[in-house]
């Protein structure tokens, strides 16, 4: 029998630490705690969880989600942030998977914790070697199944959850231009701000995976005025 996802909530407040602990063991989630930084890199040494919950506020919380983000597929969600655009945006730069600020609902932490660790359980591959679909473009191929970036040379690079969808429309779109709005109606189970500018965010992240010049892309185009172009042709392998 599969055991249940583990959750790692990072919260210096004790009364918040209790209440989301007791909010995501009612789910049936084992939860650990932590009520710095310092705790968490020790616990995620340990036992990686599915998924971090992790305020926002605590002191290098911005470069433990892009240290997490470059080595695991772990979901993070960062909580207690001031609402603001910026702050936002620089999150979801750093690897973020989601952003909820104060005051926080815990019913609505929960239900996008289930939606994130459904996604992230999803994406767990039974072993190391792929037994899924791989599909090449340019000088790379994505293994679908391990949400990796394979260069031609050989390296690995792994995706962000965010990432991994934005590629798949890419590649399903491709010599198609999209706008902002048609690229938010295909990623699912996200929801949008008014004026969101995660999607560029996600583009920016996804061009320097994909090594493609910010400056003179060659596989993702800004079309000013109308959105972004994919241009690579892909192809299914075996």
């Amino acid at each position: 029998m599969k055991s249940m996802p583990r959750v790692l909530v990072v919260e210096p407040d004790r009364l918040i630490r209790e209440q989301l602990r007791a909010c995501l063991a009612a789910e049936g989630y084992g939860v650990d705690d932590a009520v710095s930084t310092e705790q968490a890199e020790v616990l995620l040494g340990r036992l990686p969880p599915a998924l971090v919950v992790l305020n926002a506020q605590l002191p290098a919380s911005l470069r433990l989600v892009r240290q997490w983000r470059a080595c695991s597929e772990v979901g993070i969600i960062l909580i207690g942030g001031r609402n603001d655009e910026a702050e936002r945006i620089a999150a979801l730069d750093c690897g973020a998977d989601d952003c909820l600020g104060s005051p926080l609902n815990p019913r609505e932490l929960l239900c996008r914790a289930r939606n994130l660790i459904r996604r992230v359980d999803r994406l767990q591959p039974d072993s190391a070697q792929s037994t899924g679909p791989l599909e090449r473009f340019a000088n790379w191929t994505l293994d679908t199944d391990r949400r990796r970036l394979k260069s031609f040379d050989g390296s690995e690079t792994l995706l962000s959850h965010g990432e991994f969808q934005l590629l798949k429309v890419f590649l399903r779109n491709t010599g198609h231009t999209l706008n902002r709005d048609q690229l938010m109606e295909q990623l699912r189970n996200r929801e949008w701000l008014p004026s969101d500018r995660s999607i560029d965010v996600l583009v920016g992240r996804l061009r320097r995976k994909l090594q493609d010049d910010p400056a003179a892309p060659e596989l993702i185009i800004t079309i000013h005025g109308a959105g972004y172009l994919f241009t690579a042709r892909t192809l299914r392998a075996a």
